[in-house]
């Protein structure tokens, strides 16, 4: 029998696609990136290293769905540094939502152009695999998606709905100069529909890439946003975090996602992905457009940070993030979702913002701090420690980290420990730990989490059979790779 390159035992292997909800006794057996066994008792002298993984669970590592690197640093900083907070967290592929305009890499133009450069600048930088969403933000851009499909290796599309008329953090701007649109288009309503119009049309173009193609939606209301920004800065009883969820209430969402659903059905396209939904009112809204319109294929995502933190619970104004945290009942519903399966996946949303750019003059006035933070490092270990206690089996966790993000995204090589599947895994303690910024391999030097404590800790990382995180710490090389769309492995 040819030789393991490495064997895995003594673990608990959690299988998203098959098994016990809890996890099985096997042994992974690695050879070519790949899982070649998996199997109870595999004999240590058949592998050329054997690791003792001392009873802890193996999970399939995160595809952590939505992250954002480059949006506040340099795109090649960002893909090192945050890389390595990503494997610290047991994230094993990370999809970066990219776009033109302002922040990211500062450009404008046609995606031909725009995204080598994207490319050129991540490249033998990451140490996990990576791929790409990318915003149609003009006409022209809509024109380009089934090149960008066929070319790039992108699958997925995303619209950030308030874009229209509101500012990134909290206050309108200009819009040609931030979007770095042409001055005679609008990015509105009636570019969301087209946009629509456009990937359906490279679905039916690209038959055999349609089931990967996809379009995101971030689901706020820019008008809502606006006219209750002024409001809140005008009420002197509302500070911080509240005054900021207060400043984009959760209706603002419910009202995006029902625009977002109709123009799905009006526009025929199937595959919708509605993201990080933060709100009671924003689950209920997508429940009841899924009913409405069953012929539509939603997919409904949280991110770690709202399922752990509040509004009161955060660690100061660097939990500022779009859509906002919000009050603890919030907090409770969305659990509520994710524990009747309602939810499809949990991402982190990560978006390294160092304290120098993050925070404003005044440091303590929320809306002059700028909107999102990192969170990947804290992925796995955060659903797991929580999930657990409010009774999600370890199955449904794989499913909710990596399986279901990995079929929706053109991953089927990846998101699961199975023969076959590149081997991309974690191991997980049970273990209690206090969450401190400092710990972090990010470059980001707060956390809205510091002094959370969690009950499950990643302790070691591989990533296509190449051991990235060894007992908590960050070994090798940057060997990541970029993930072509639709990805077989």
């Amino acid at each position: 029998m040819k030789p393991l390159e490495t064997l895995i035992k003594n673990v608990t292997v959690v299988r998203p696609d098959a098994g016990s909800p809890d996890g099985d006794r096997l042994d992974i057996g690695i050879a070519g990136g790949k899982v070649v066994r998996l199997e109870a008792d595999i004999p240590a002298d058949e592998a050329q290293t054997v690791v003792d993984g001392r009873g802890r669970f193996a999970y399939p590592g995160a595809v952590d769905a939505h992250q954002h690197w480059g949006i506040y640093n340099p795109l090649a900083e960002d893909t090192t540094t945050e890389s390595r907070a990503s494997a610290q967290g047991g994230v094993t592929t990370g999809l970066t939502y990219m776009r033109t305009g302002q922040y990211y890499l500062n450009r404008g133009g046609s995606y031909a152009d725009f995204f080598p450069h994207v490319l050129s600048a991540s490249e033998g930088r990451s140490f996990v695999d990576y791929g790409f969403h990318l915003a149609p933000m003009m006409k022209e851009h809509i024109d380009e998606i089934p090149a960008i499909v066929e070319n790039f290796g992108v699958t997925s599309f995303k619209i950030f709905m308030f874009y229209g008329s509101h500012g990134l953090h909290g206050r309108s701007t200009a819009q040609s100069s931030f979007l770095m649109i042409p001055p005679d288009e609008r990015y509105d309503l009636a570019h969301f529909e087209f946009v629509m119009r456009g990937v359906q049309a490279a679905r039916e173009k690209l038959t055999e890439a349609a089931p990967h193609v996809s379009l995101s939606l971030h689901c706020e209301t820019a008008e809502i946003m606006t006219a209750y920004t002024k409001l809140v800065e005008q009420d002197a009883s509302l500070s911080g975090l509240a005054a900021y969820s207060a400043s984009r209430p959760p209706h603002s969402e419910g009202l995006a996602v029902t625009i977002a659903a109709f123009l799905a059905d009006e526009t025929g396209l199937p595959n919708i992905n509605l993201l990080h939904l933060s709100s009671r009112k924003a689950l209920r809204a997508a429940m009841l457009m899924a009913k409405t319109f069953p012929h539509v294929d939603f997919r409904r995502e949280v991110t770690i940070g709202h399922l752990l933190a509040s509004v009161d619970t955060a660690h100061g104004l660097g939990g500022k993030v779009n859509p906002p945290l919000r009050p603890q009942e919030d907090v409770e519903a969305l659990w509520e979702y994710v524990l009747d399966g309602s939810v499809d996946w949990v991402v982190s949303d990560h978006a390294c913002c160092k304290d120098e750019m993050k925070f404003g003059d005044p440091r303590d006035d929320v809306f002059a701090a700028k909107s999102g933070f990192g969170g990947a490092e804290y992925l796995v270990p955060g659903l797991v420690s929580e999930g657990r206690k409010r009774g999600l089996s370890h199955q449904r966790i794989a499913q909710l980290l990596a399986w279901n993000p990995a079929r929706r995204y053109g991953l089927p090589g990846k998101g699961a420990i199975g023969v076959g599947f590149d081997a991309d895994l974690c191991l997980v303690e049970n273990a209690s730990w206090t969450v401190h910024a400092a710990d972090s391999e990010s470059t980001q030097e707060y956390t809205p989490f510091e002094g959370f404590e969690l009950g499950a800790r990643v302790t070691d990382t591989w990533v296509r059979g190449q051991r990235v995180l060894d007992a908590g710490n960050i070994v090798g090389a940057p060997s990541g790779r970029y993930v072509h769309r639709p990805y077989q492995g």
